[in-house]
């Protein structure tokens, strides 16, 4: 496995999340092609955004977030990670993340419903 642009800690973590769901780089495709947005020159020369699919499940995902390519690679598997998890049914911390928001948002619509009552 290829060692990332980000600390040692998130390189661990990233193989062991991959081998508890049984991914291989074997089963990633993974193309780069021109990032947009911020960054100048730099991202306009260089191929920085990372796309990668995983050939059984057939998810896709691009990440262009960094002006780094290395960095990129990583946040596409984390994100390749995370889409394979909420597949086959895993809540992820994305999902817990999202599911509070939506509690949060229900409260204060039953809260400015009993103050308009």
């Amino acid at each position: 496995m290829p060692e990332f642009a980000v600390s040692e800690e998130k390189n661990r973590w990233l193989q062991a999340k991959m081998a508890e769901l049984q991914v291989r780089e074997e089963d990633l495709q993974e193309t780069f092609v021109r990032s947009s947005g911020n960054g100048g020159q730099h991202v306009n020369k260089t191929s920085s955004c990372v796309q990668l699919r995983h050939l059984p499940s057939g998810i896709c995902v691009s990440a262009s977030r960094e002006r780094s390519q290395s960095v990129n690679r990583f946040l596409a598997r984390r994100e390749l990670l995370e889409r394979i998890e909420a597949g086959r049914g895993i809540l992820t911390p994305e999902m817990k993340r999202v599911e509070r928001l939506r509690k949060q948002k229900d409260r204060r619509r039953r809260r400015t419903v009993k103050k308009d009552a």
